[in-house]
């Protein structure tokens, strides 16, 4: 089992901040790095797989600082977001030559693992230029898989896989996580990182904004306060009669808009048509103001 540690560490490329004091323990089972895009994922997991080092804090693995520690490199897979790979080469020859970067003893044999691992076999000698972008995700998790690592890192590793190779990654992934290995994969979907992770770490324009499981981190994102614009048949008397009521945090009219901010998505819901009604007032049209992921993610920041 390996634990990865990331101690106030910050990022940038000149006058640009990719990551910004973060601080977080991964350990063994699935993880999962969720945020938009642009947070800083990717950076994040390159440092974490040793291929960046940080501009400030420490990342470590096992207590060992992981940048320029060639014995980390034995234990991390790494599955880069990039889809650029060697496309003159063939599937298993990949493979073959990251196994022999690793200097496994019998290459061949761990590189036709890894590729069976990924259910790769029947296009292992096709040209990676041939291969469609799931495809060329399986067979760079099977580069990654060829040492058997402990850890293994994904950056956003379901782009362009289709379903059926969706649901087999899964299942893989949830494998490994059941065998005690630590596996850290990012998404900038909810929902995809529900299904796989058992902690979730939310990272937003390089901060570390939220931290747990998916229940509390849904939580976070369905409790925060949530604007809608309103138009109806009568604004001033629809706002007048939501102030009434007292169960909004705001409420502004914008022209002919109407601006609410209310506080509990359900509630609202439930509230607006019986308010409207009462006050004899139509609504023609409510729209969420905030619903981005991006606009989602900030709250948590500043929450």
């Amino acid at each position: 089992m390996a634990t990865l540690e990331i101690a106030a560490c910050s990022r940038w490329y000149g006058n640009v901040v990719a990551v910004n004091d973060v601080t977080m323990t991964i350990g063994p089972g699935i993880t999962g790095l969720l945020g938009p895009n642009g947070a800083g994922k990717s950076t994040l997991i390159h440092m974490l797989g040793g291929f960046l080092p940080p501009s400030t804090g420490t990342v470590t693995l096992d207590g060992a600082a992981i940048w320029k520690n060639q014995g980390a490199y034995r234990t991390i897979g790494l599955v880069p977001e990039r889809e650029a790979t060697y496309d003159f080469l063939t599937g298993r020859q990949l493979a073959v030559a990251s196994a022999e970067l690793h200097g496994l003893p019998d290459a061949g044999a761990a590189a036709a693992r890894a590729i069976a691992t990924v259910e790769m076999g029947d296009a292992q000698d096709r040209k990676i230029g041939e291969y469609s972008k799931g495809m060329k995700q399986r067979i760079k998790m099977a580069s990654a898989l060829v040492h058997d690592p402990a850890v293994l890192l994904l950056d956003e590793p379901f782009n362009g896989m289709d379903p059926r190779q969706r649901l087999h990654l899964i299942a893989l992934l949830r494998s490994m996580g059941a065998e005690g290995r630590t596996v850290l994969f990012s998404s900038h979907i909810l929902e995809e990182v529900e299904q796989l992770a058992h902690q979730i770490e939310v990272i937003v324009a390089g901060r570390h904004a939220a931290s747990g499981d998916y229940r509390e981190i849904r939580r976070l994102m369905t409790d925060r306060p949530h604007q809608y614009t309103i138009t109806s048949s009568d604004n001033r008397v629809l706002a007048s009669a939501l102030v009434a009521d007292g169960s909004t945090a705001g409420v502004s009219l914008d022209g002919a808009t109407l601006r609410v901010q209310a506080t509990e998505f359900l509630a609202f819901a439930e509230l607006l048509p019986r308010v409207a009604r009462d006050a004899g007032v139509r609504l023609y049209e409510v729209s969420p103001a905030d619903e981005s992921l991006e606009s989602v993610f900030s709250y948590l920041v500043t929450a």
